[in-house]
């Protein structure tokens, strides 16, 4: 029954806010499993979800992060951060991606070793994009991971021309089909 109301409540929130929802639905399971397996847990200390969204990915979060790396969570719909911050109160919460090196300053955190992404950047102004990518690459430290999903490839001349892109896969077992990208920042 949760799964019905979780993918529900995401249904409305995209038709109220389509370009910064991005999908009609959650990230599958297979998204999710795709995007962390591409995190070295053993070695991560510092983590940043943007996008949490209704929790989809960061659900299999603790699965796998076994040695317990500090999480953050970034989530604009105040709803869906409400949400987030009760169901993984061990993560801290922010409203806004744009503000990562505050929040970062704000935890006590120098840098990132990862960063998970679910924003449709596609969706957004180009100036938005920059301030967001500006603010990621300054937030990770260098041969740090940004792990971005997008429906489309149309980002990846921006992402590789501040990134080395290590691998795109396709996961089509996703609605819509989604590609991932496994970024690393340039030392």
């Amino acid at each position: 029954m949760k799964n019905i109301q979780e993918k529900m409540l995401f249904l409305y929130k995209f038709s109220r806010a389509p370009k910064q929802i991005g999908s009609i639905t959650p990230s599958s399971v297979f998204l999710a499993k795709k995007m962390l397996e591409q995190v070295e847990w053993n070695q991560v200390q510092h983590i940043a979800e943007l996008g949490a969204g209704t929790g989809a990915i960061t659900r299999y979060i603790d699965a796998v992060n076994l040695q317990r790396a500090n999480v953050m969570l970034f989530e604009k719909d105040a709803l869906l951060r409400g949400q987030l911050a009760r169901r993984f109160p061990a993560y801290s919460c922010y409203a806004d991606a744009c503000k990562l090196q505050e929040a970062l300053q704000d935890e006590g955190i120098e840098q990132l070793d990862c960063i998970l992404s679910g924003l449709p950047f596609f969706n957004f102004p180009q100036q938005l994009r920059d301030q967001l990518m500006e603010q990621i690459t300054t937030s990770l430290k260098p041969g740090g991971l940004l792990i971005a999903f997008q429906y489309s490839q149309q980002m990846k001349k921006q992402l590789s021309s501040l990134f080395d892109i290590e691998h795109v896969y396709y996961v089509p077992l996703n609605i819509p089909p989604a590609f991932v990208y496994v970024c690393c920042k340039r030392v």
